[in-house]
Parts: structure tokens; sequence; C-alpha cells
């Protein structure tokens, strides 16, 4: 990537903290030394094993370690704060995920400022969610789904995983946008949801597609549609909610940010590595596994979207009642 006059400028200027001799010595070999890259979730998910993926990648570039540490918990906010609290020195780097632009919304007043203390570097990544249904159940599209919904008294039932996540917001949001009741029964991770769903004890789930998949294949399980903005390569067969009449976007994804103060040099190679490992075949590849789309954003475009997000989603959680104080 081309580094311009002014974004040179600007990151010594980022830097300015730390004094000018420092900020320079801080980027002109960079990496000198192993990287940290903190991991909002547990090892063995999508985020860890995609993670894994673009550090092996960046070793083979940089020619420096990048370890992967796991900070789960409270809804990303020990990792977001692990980073926010680091030095600005290029040796720390947070691989967000969605719940960082709810975390307020959700827990009230966080222990770091999500604006202000934290840099974002690029997005890497989306995770589409689908809608999956029995494959026995009486609606076969969305449109059918939908009547069914309103049909009901009670509305329809959503296995989801725990509250304010991505798949519950996206339940809460089809239901208000296409004018139904219904209620989220949380369960502790996917498996359990398709246990209810396949029983017919539940209506629908919100999910990726990955741990569905088998289901889908062996006809028990279908897919009425993609939350996406646009079809998903992970499964094209799914036209999305929007292509069904049905104005409803929600996206995972997953993201690298930096301390606020990180020279713009150092963020601008971040950023470029990023961008090739994003276009590599062989990386995409791999992420299709997990069930991901390689989605690049450089900072700033990736910073308007979680503002975006922050505030469709702030609403959302505060209408349907949401919180996890």
């Amino acid at each position: 990537m081309k580094m311009t006059r002014r974004a040179l400028l600007g990151g010594v200027a980022a830097g300015a903290t730390f004094g000018p001799a420092i900020a320079a010595s801080s980027t002109e070999a960079w990496p000198a030394r192993p990287v940290r890259l903190i991991s909002t979730y547990a090892a063995g998910g999508s985020s860890d094993i995609s993670l894994r993926i673009l550090a092996e990648y960046f070793e083979s570039r940089m020619g420096q370690k990048f370890f992967v540490e796991n900070r789960p918990g409270a809804g990303s906010t020990i990792a977001n704060q692990t980073v926010a609290r680091a030095e600005s020195d290029g040796y720390t780097f947070l691989y967000a995920a969605a719940p960082y632009e709810t975390a307020e919304a959700m827990f009230g007043k966080l222990t770091y400022d999500p604006r202000k203390d934290l840099r974002p570097i690029a997005m890497a990544m989306i995770v589409p969610l689908f809608l999956i249904v029995n494959a026995n159940a009486p609606y076969k599209t969305l449109k059918e789904f939908v009547a069914y919904a309103k049909s009901k008294p009670d509305g329809a039932t959503f296995a989801t995983p725990t509250p304010g996540n991505q798949p519950h917001l996206a339940a809460e949001l089809l239901m208000r946008t296409a004018g139904f009741k219904g209620v989220a029964v949380h369960f502790g991770g996917d498996a359990p949801s398709y246990v209810e769903l396949l029983a017919g004890r539940v209506d629908a789930t919100t999910t990726a597609l990955p741990a569905a998949l088998p289901h889908i294949k062996a006809g028990t399980l279908r897919v009425l549609g993609c939350f996406s903005d646009e079809r998903s390569s992970v499964y094209p067969e799914a036209a999305t909610l929007r292509e069904q009449g049905e104005d409803v976007v929600s996206l995972g994804w997953y993201g690298f940010m930096a301390p606020a103060a990180t020279p713009g040099p150092i963020v601008e190679r971040m950023q470029s590595e990023i961008a090739l490992a994003l276009s590599d075949s062989t990386i995409k590849e791999k992420l299709a596994v997990q069930g991901l789309d390689a989605h690049y954003l450089p900072g700033p475009e990736f910073g308007q979207f979680i503002d975006r997000e922050s505030e469709k989603w702030g609403k959302i959680i505060r209408d349907a009642g949401i919180n996890k104080q």
C-alpha cells in the first residue's frame, strides 16, 4: 500500500506522546519482535481458527512470531480492555468481533472508550448468518414463515445463543421489520439449538452455517435465507432476506484494531498485510470452510461501519429491553 505524506505525518503525530525519537525507532524496523494478537473468543471456534490462519500468513510475510492470545468473556469487553490499555507500540492488536459495537448498549459505561481508546485498522471478514428451520415445517419460504408467525398468537420462537449476540439481534430485527411477534429462546450454543429445532420445539434459528451444514445436506434442516446484504459465497444458494422482500441485514464480523496512538506507518503496514492475506485464494478457501467470507475494509471505512452498526443495534437492544447488567 502506498504511504502518502499526509498519512506518514498523521502517524508520527499519533505517536507524539512517546516522543519523536521513540516513535521513529518503533516504526523503522517493525516488527522487530513478536506481536500479540488478542482474540475475543476462546480457542477452537471460527474466530480463533481464522485468526491463527492470518497469524501464520503474517509470520511468513514479516519474519516475526504473531502470537494468538485468547481473552474471552464479558461480551468481548475483556479483550477490548486489554488492548485499549496496552502500549501503542505496534506489538498488541485486537481481533475484534461484532459484540464490540453493542458493548455499551449491553453493559452501560465501560472501563474503556471504544471510540477514543482503540483505532480501527481493517475489517477482515464477515460471518454470514442464515435463517434455518426444520425441513418438515409447514413453511418452505421466508414469505410462508412470516405468514405462519403472524397467524400465531405468540408469534414464532427462535433458538439463539446468549442474549444480545448477533443471532439474537438478527431475530429481533426480523420480527420488528416483518411485523410479527416472537420469542428468542437462549441455549448454550448451536448444538442444543439444533436439537430443539429438529425436535420441532422451536420454529427457527438464526445461525452461522458450518455446524448446520450436515443437517442441511441430510435434508433435516432447511435454509430460508441469508441475513447478509448480498449472497454469501459460503452458501450462495440462499437468497438474502432483502431479495425476498424483508429489508433485514445482520452481519457478524471480525476485524483488527490497535491502541489509539499506534503510529500511522505501522497501521498502514498492517492494513497492507491484511489486504494481501484476504486476496490470497488459499486463505479464502480456508476461511470459507469456517463459514466466513473474506471482506476487507480499511480503517476509516471500518470505523464508520462500526458507528452505524452501534447506532442500529443499540436501538434494537433498548427497544427489546436486552441487557446483561
